[in-house]
Formats: structure tokens, sequence, C-alpha cells
């Protein structure tokens, strides 16, 4: 699979043709990981985007042009989804890992519940960073 992310074909059919199984036994594979193969093709392009932007040396002209060589086809759909998994855009994501006191930042925001609205969008612009710079 993760040979494949960047293929935006790439989906339970796919693997399970690759391993010579049906789709109903790749999803039965995956019952007992508490995950469903979508999410988790998902899950790892996503990681591959947030490790590209975090180095930032990745090469792309645009975060666009990363997310398609990662598997997403649109940008905005991209952009809402990883919004939704790491709490901001895409384009925040280099900062925060640039800079030692937005990064405590990030880390504080994730460990917050995520439901309602105060934790959806992290702490008050009010609250300090308490990394000391």
């Amino acid at each position: 699979m993760d040979r494949h992310l960047g293929d935006p074909e790439l989906g339970p059919d796919i693997i399970a043709a690759g391993h010579n199984m049906s789709v109903r036994s790749l999803h039965k594979l995956f019952e007992g990981e508490g995950i469903a193969v979508n999410r988790l093709i998902r899950h790892r392009r996503l990681q591959e985007c947030a490790r590209d932007l975090a180095r930032g040396d990745s090469g792309e002209r645009t975060t666009s042009s990363m997310a398609r060589r990662w598997g997403f086809t649109k940008a905005a759909h991209f952009s809402r989804l990883f919004r939704d998994a790491y709490g901001m855009a895409p384009s925040q994501w280099p900062k925060v890992h640039a800079d030692p006191c937005e990064a405590e930042t990030f880390r504080q925001r994730q460990a917050m519940p995520r439901s309602g609205v105060a934790s959806r969008h992290g702490p008050s612009p009010a609250s300090a960073c308490e990394c000391g710079q």
C-alpha cells in the first residue's frame, strides 16, 4: 500500500487484487485493526504530506502539487482533510515545525479533546506559549 500511496486510484479493490484476495477478505483483515482500508490510505497520505511539509524541502512548488504527489486530486478536499486531521491549514504546518513556541502550542492543541468550537480551534489567542520563547 505504501508504495502506491501516490496513485489516486489506490483503494481496497486494487490492494485486494494485488494480494490475490477478495475485497471482502481484505475488509475482514482490517476489522480487528479499528480502521477501514480507505481511512488507512487517507491517514497514510496525510502523514506523508505532513512529513513533506514539515521538512520544507520536498521540492514541490505548491501545497496542491505536493498533495497530488501523494494521491489527493483536489486541493480543497486535501486542505479540508488536513485541517480536520491536524487542526490547521497545510500552509501553517511548516511554521509550526520551524518555531519551537508554535510547536508547543500545536502539541497543547492536539492534547485537547476534539469536541466543541474551542477545542477544534485550539487554545484561545490569549493563551501564552509556555516554551519560554
